[in-house]
């Protein structure tokens, strides 16, 4: 009987490096929105990548429009950061390839404090949450997005207090 050992841990091995890539890919995505790195966030996607922002009161689109929209909506905040969470990653094949193809569904909570507020306060003026799908092709210049679909299910103003009148 042949010894399968070497085959099965090559096999695990490129799978742990995908996995790596993808979560790459994500990272650098969230990371180009939150510092506002259009040009990153347009290379992170296949040619005929496609976005879609319509559940938080967005666009769909593909990512050169994506990132005009974005670049121009989100200069009313200051500071972004997204944190994407629970990652789940599946891989998939594509012309019998295995591996060609990856699905992230990941959760979200980006909170952002806005411009008008100044530098002063750290504390968020607004936050949402939900979940991200991210469709991912294997290409010849690594993992890249085909698909993103932001699913928002929450968001939330702080409520804002009246100065104290000094009478």
């Amino acid at each position: 009987m042949p010894n399968t050992e070497p085959m099965t841990q090559r096999v695990e091995l490129a799978t742990l490096r995908d996995r790596l890539a993808v979560d790459e890919v994500i990272t650098d995505y969230a990371v180009a929105v939150d510092d506002g790195d259009w040009s990153l966030y347009r290379s992170l996607f296949t040619p005929d990548g496609r976005a879609d922002y319509r559940s938080a009161g967005g666009i769909e689109g593909d990512a050169g429009s994506i990132a005009v929209w974005l670049a121009e909506s989100l200069q009313l905040f200051s500071m972004r950061q997204h944190l994407i969470v629970n990652r789940r990653v599946r891989f998939g094949t594509l012309e019998q390839d295995t591996g060609d193809t990856a699905r992230v569904q990941a959760d979200y909570v980006n909170p952002m404090r806005f411009a008008a507020d100044g530098e002063g306060s750290a504390a968020p003026d607004f936050v949402c949450g939900g979940r991200y799908a991210f469709g991912l092709l294997r290409t010849d210049d690594g993992w890249r997005l085909r698909e993103v679909v932001v699913q928002e299910k929450w968001r939330r103003l702080p409520e804002r207090t009246a100065p104290a009148v000094i009478d």
